[in-house]
């Protein structure tokens, strides 16, 4: 314990005399969170929409302002000619285009089909996809208000309601949970914390160890009389508390800027939380061990961020990932903290309930722990 504390204040006076590292620690976080978290929003709104109205009168007027109503669309032109109509979706300014024929108000006042024809930029799949389920939804809607129309006009319904009005037969009653609003700031936030808090704690650790090894003071440690023990827990330990102080900033931050609160319990999330602070310092250590210079750990560190970000269920659902790449993602630590940080900050989930996931996130710790101190005792060796 001699070495252990000798270690630690040294390591407390290096890192109280490198300004960066205390920057980097804290403030970069803190930048990173605000920005990614306003950047990050699949809710798609505003999708421009030319209109070529053949018809004119109420009904397709009527039409055209239940698109803007739905406000996923933001009517951009009128235009009077295909050709300008082409212009517009090849052109860019429009990403749908819808076309009004000329006997649209005439078929529906006859009580026959009226067709509209919407053409869609399929060059965003994820805007089409939006504009294809938006589109399908107004019609059905449309066309919901208008028969329950004509069944009042004629007396007829297929179903009525207590008061005695026309109702469509089968009514589902819809509530959101969790995120009623669907916001995207309280379901990308939550796993930005455990993305963010993995980079920082990376780059801290495997940078302090590889600066070391190139100025030559690594290999003075060695030659002391503190034992591997002290000497590993003696520098991981000060990281240990700027991480958890960290954690505790983001999610002061993540309370206060976006408005997430946490649902559950607080102490909980922290416990866990330590646990995958742990884990990622091991991270940093098994990278420290193998990457020579200062560039080659932020190369080793880049290509753990990369699957930790793609296949951790922080973007996708790793359900829908392809078999193999779905059982790969078990070995990534961030998956199971991200599902922790879901599951208590938004659901309000218990120890009971997140017991697979921290289950996982102790076995990767472990592993990685017992890999990361055999090559570190190689070195010493």
């Amino acid at each position: 314990m001699n070495g252990f504390f000798a270690i630690l204040l040294k390591e407390l006076a290096h890192i109280r005399r490198d300004r960066s590292t205390i920057f980097f620690a804290f403030l970069v976080p803190a930048l990173q969170l605000t920005i990614f978290g306003y950047a990050i929003d699949v809710t798609i709104e505003n999708i421009p929409v030319v209109v070529f109205d053949l018809d004119g009168r109420h009904d397709s007027r009527a039409l055209v302002d239940a698109v803007r109503n739905t406000r996923t669309f933001r009517i951009a032109e009128r235009v009077h000619d295909r050709e300008s109509f082409d212009r517009a979706l090849s052109a860019g300014r429009a990403k749908t285009g819808i076309i009004i024929p000329a006997d649209y108000s005439e078929n529906l006042l006859r009580g026959r089909q009226a067709r509209v024809q919407v053409l869609i930029d399929g060059s965003d799949s994820t805007v089409a996809m939006t504009a294809v389920n938006t589109i399908a939804l107004l019609t059905t809607r449309l066309s919901q208000e208008r028969g329950r129309a004509v069944g009042e006009s004629l007396q007829v319904s297929a179903a009525r309601d207590e008061t005695g009005a026309a109702v469509l037969p089968i009514e589902a009653r819809t509530r959101l949970l969790y995120n009623p609003d669907l916001q995207s700031s309280h379901f990308f936030v939550p796993g930005l914390v455990a993305v963010i808090l993995q980079l920082v704690l990376l780059f801290l650790t495997s940078f302090s160890i590889v600066g070391e090894r190139e100025r030559g003071t690594l290999e003075q440690l060695f030659v002391t009389p503190v034992g591997r023990a002290g000497l590993l827990f003696g520098k991981l330990a000060p990281y240990t508390v700027m991480a958890f102080l960290e954690m505790l900033g983001v999610l002061v931050l993540m309370t206060t800027v976006f408005g997430v609160r946490i649902a559950g319990s607080l102490p909980l999330l922290l416990a866990i939380g330590l646990l995958f602070i742990v884990t990622v310092l091991g991270l940093g250590l098994l990278i420290s061990t193998i990457a020579a210079t200062q560039l080659q750990a932020m190369q080793f560190a880049f290509i753990i961020m990369l699957p930790s970000v793609l296949l951790s269920g922080f973007m996708f659902p790793r359900a829908e990932m392809p078999l193999p790449i779905y059982l790969v993602t078990f070995a990534i630590p961030v998956t199971y903290f991200i599902e922790v940080l879901r599951g208590i900050i938004l659901r309000g989930a218990d120890a009971a309930d997140l017991l697979p996931h921290v289950a996982g996130l102790f076995a990767c710790c472990v592993a990685v722990l017992t890999l990361a101190m055999t090559r570190f005792r190689k070195q010493l060796d």
